[in-house]
Order: structure tokens, then sequence, then C-alpha cells
């Protein structure tokens, strides 16, 4: 996992709420084991139509917004539990996802696959999409070491929260393995004192 501090970005805006694991990654996908691939079908059904072809007016198909940090309506990542969908997001290259609500169980499993959930408020949300509609090169800053993220454009911010155990595996680039390893002395110490 790479160690993740502060990133600028511009953005890709998907202004729908409530997109269920379903919308992110469809159940037909489901069958492979390995995480590889599965950002070509990212929002497959909205990306492309019955043919294959990409469907022109579908944001990840227009070339005004390119980014690592897609900005969701409210309600982000809920319906079933599938870590497909946060597969999904990582393997298109997306490295953040803000919004104004996840479902818990997909903000784990983003957080698992070194996706970062960044929650805002509705009227902060509002103004990144505002800022977008009238250019579409509008950035964001997300400062995890001091859990900010800013909207460059107004140059106005607003701090997020985050899991303090996940906050330091993402500054330190851990996933549950590397942090444990790290901890091992602490660990041997602790069995040591305990027996």
């Amino acid at each position: 996992m790479e160690k993740f501090i502060k990133i600028t970005s511009s953005i890709v805006p998907l202004k729908i709420e409530n997109i269920d694991t379903d919308q992110i990654i469809p159940a037909r996908f489901l069958k492979a084991t390995s995480k590889e691939g599965f950002g070509d079908n990212l929002f497959r059904d909205w990306r492309y139509d019955k043919n294959g072809n990409p469907v022109k007016d579908f944001v990840l198909n227009n070339p005004n917004y390119k980014g690592s940090i897609l900005v969701a309506g409210k309600n982000f990542g809920s319906g079933s539990s599938r870590e497909h969908a946060a597969w999904a997001l990582a393997g298109y290259g997306f490295k953040v996802v803000v919004s104004s609500f996840f479902a818990d169980i997909f903000k784990n499993n983003a957080m698992n696959n070194c996706v970062l959930p960044v929650i805002v408020s509705e009227n902060f949300l509002k103004e990144i999409f505002e800022s977008v509609d009238k250019d579409p090169k509008t950035e964001l800053t997300v400062d995890l070491e001091n859990q900010q993220i800013t909207n460059r454009t107004i140059g106005k911010s607003e701090h997020f929260e985050i899991n303090s155990y996940k906050r330091e595996c993402f500054l330190k680039g851990f996933d549950d393995i590397d942090y444990l390893l790290n901890n091992k002395e602490k660990i041997e110490e602790y069995e040591r004192v305990r027996r």
C-alpha cells in the first residue's frame, strides 16, 4: 500500500444520490477472485450501452473530467456488502471518494482497499458541484494528516473524520498485516508479560 498524506487533484463529479454497490460494479462481474480488471467495469451499466459502446453523456466518458477524486451524491455505497465495489474504484484509479454520507460496510471496504472515503457536509458537497459546473478543472486538496479537504476554486476548507487506526495505516502505507508486523515487538512484550 502506498502512503497517503496529501493529494491535490481535479475531480470527477457524479451528481447522483443513493448509488449502490450494484451500480458501482454489477453482480455479473463478481465471479473473479482477483482484483485485476474491475476498474474496466466500474459503473458498467451507466458507462456503456447494451452493445458495449460508451454512453456519451456519462461523466466517466467525458474528457473534461479527469482525476483521482470521485465526488458523488449523498448515500454512496449502499446495498450489498461486496468488496468488489472498492476494487473497481481503486482499479479505475480513484484514491478518494467524497460524499456527504457513505454506507458503513462500503466505507470500511474502501479503506481496506486504499480508497479514502471523505465525508463532507451537504453544503460543502453542493459547493464542490457548483465549482465544477463553472470550471471542470476544479481541484480539491485532501490533507489526511490534518484531516482537511479544500475546494481550491473557492478556497474553502472543511474538517473530516476518520478512524484513527485507519488514518495511521494510510499515513504509513500499511495494510492490516503490515500494521501488526510493525507492532510485533509490542505484541510479543504483551504476551511475555501476560504469561
